[in-house]
């Protein structure tokens, strides 16, 4: 089925020019992975002083128009001449004109959409969500991580206009970011999962993470609903009608009683809006029970049924390096390798001493990374909640001043696999947790897991 009809390319890009091209049936940013039928848009490695990005590069996508229609693209988006053998979209700037189908898109789909933000936790939010929905009707989702800049609106700009649910990631790392993304997507609910201090080096202090958080608010559509932690402080926000959620009584989602009984799954009970439901979720720890709570939350706000999709609950994945659990010869891995921060890793180190035994419980902890001048004290507090573990490894410069009854390598290279495997037994449990340039850019995980495979 085509995404896209040229003349609606046109008019969205406002071009006013009277020609005929094919139909499109996917947006392409990468020529490796364009398809046939995408439609590439040639973006410019740097997205000049609009934009904050860590993926600047001197690359430039019109170099490899051609790489893109020779893997199957049937046009281009470009702004300045190349040589290609399919129609092109000749635009200004190719992000603007990204930014345009992105807008576009969003206005013809008539369903309703959810934007979700937070310090931590959005990507299983999100995953979460696509797929209670995806069960009930017609969903759209971004994928990855694409929640930034050229992510949101590459991320509306492949919404099928059919779609009756969309929901979108959106991210930040300085300030002002959210409330142009927020715009964009225009959500019918938006979901501010919580405010911690994640990238507080760019921020300053956490009161300015929280202003920032909220203002996915200001993109909500009329009488659209902000879904928040109940212990928020919502001063500054741009609706009246907020919805909360978490483990105090009096939220308006709330969990009563929770039975973990294993690292692999727990046990919910949960009030919302007052109708009893219990739920199994398909893993431990307090803060995914958290995340099912607002995943319930912007169930009801959107209008689709709670006890079907609490009963879905218990088939929910974990996505890769947020918690997801591989069993090898015997023993646990919990792959919490994507990022971290001082709250989300207290979260997982808890976690993790609650989780009942008879063998090791192993901790391979890296640095918390874009703190500023919190670093040296929130990773202290981290270093004390070392304590009931058997084995614990740090990595990076962050606990070099915090040095305690544990070994420490100064890189992820330095951490010797073969020595670690050595003293692991069926049974143990090891969880890896760190800053995303550590455990998760080197493949840690995977070059542990191969290994225990080989043992």
């Amino acid at each position: 089925m085509s995404l896209w009809q040229w003349q609606e390319l046109l008019d969205a890009c406002g071009l006013k020019v009277d020609e005929s091209g094919p139909l499109i049936s996917g947006i392409s940013i990468d020529s490796r992975s364009a398809q046939s039928g995408d439609l590439f848009i040639a973006l410019s490695g740097d997205p000049g002083p609009r934009f904050n990005s860590s993926g600047a590069s001197g690359r430039d996508g019109h170099d490899f128009v051609t790489d893109a229609v020779s893997r199957g693209a049937n046009a281009a988006m470009v702004s300045k001449v190349v040589d290609c053998s399919q129609p092109c979209l000749m635009v200004e700037d190719t992000l603007d004109g990204l930014w345009q189908l992105g807008e576009f898109a969003r206005k013809r789909m008539q369903g309703k959409v959810v934007a979700i933000s937070g310090s931590s936790g959005k990507t299983t939010t999100r995953q979460w969500l696509e797929h209670l929905l995806r069960r009930q009707a017609s969903t759209h989702a971004s994928t990855g991580s694409l929640n930034n800049h050229w992510g949101v609106p590459l991320s509306l700009a492949r919404m099928p206009e059919l779609s009756e649910y969309g929901v979108f990631e959106i991210g930040t790392n300085h300030p002002g970011e959210i409330k142009a993304l927020a715009e964009l997507v225009n959500p019918d609910v938006a979901i501010v999962l919580n405010v911690l201090p994640a990238h507080i080096g760019n921020f300053g202090t956490l009161e300015n993470i929280r202003r920032e958080k909220l203002t996915i608010s200001s993109g909500l559509k009329d009488q659209g609903i902000v879904i928040v932690p109940a212990d928020l402080d919502i001063s500054g926000i741009n609706t009246d009608k907020v919805v909360t959620f978490g483990y105090a009584q009096g939220s308006d989602v709330c969990a009563e009683a929770v039975s973990e009984s294993d690292v692999d799954y727990c046990e919910v009970n949960a009030s919302v809006f007052g109708r009893k439901i219990a739920y199994r979720l398909s893993v431990g720890g307090e803060h995914r029970v958290i995340t099912s709570l607002a995943v319930l939350a912007a169930v009801h706000c959107l209008g689709a049924d709670v006890q079907t999709a609490a009963a879905d609950f218990a088939e929910l994945p974990v996505p890769k390096g947020r918690g997801n659990i591989l069993s090898v010869s015997g023993i646990k891995i919990i792959d919490d390798s994507y990022n971290a921060n001082p709250v989300s890793m207290s979260y997982a180190l808890e976690a993790l001493k609650k989780i009942p035994t008879g063998r090791k419980r192993v901790a391979i902890i890296g640095e918390m990374l874009e703190l500023g001048d919190k670093s040296e004290a929130a990773h202290a507090e981290i270093s004390a909640l070392f304590k009931e573990l058997d084995l614990v490894i740090t990595v990076g410069e962050g606990f070099l001043k915090s040095p305690g009854e544990w070994q420490h390598v100064n890189t992820v290279e330095d951490l010797d696999i073969e020595k670690l495997v050595s003293v692991l037994d069926s049974g143990d449990v090891i969880l890896v947790k760190g800053s995303n340039k550590l455990f998760w850019k080197s493949n840690f995980v995977e070059n542990l897991r191969d290994r225990l495979e080989s043992k």
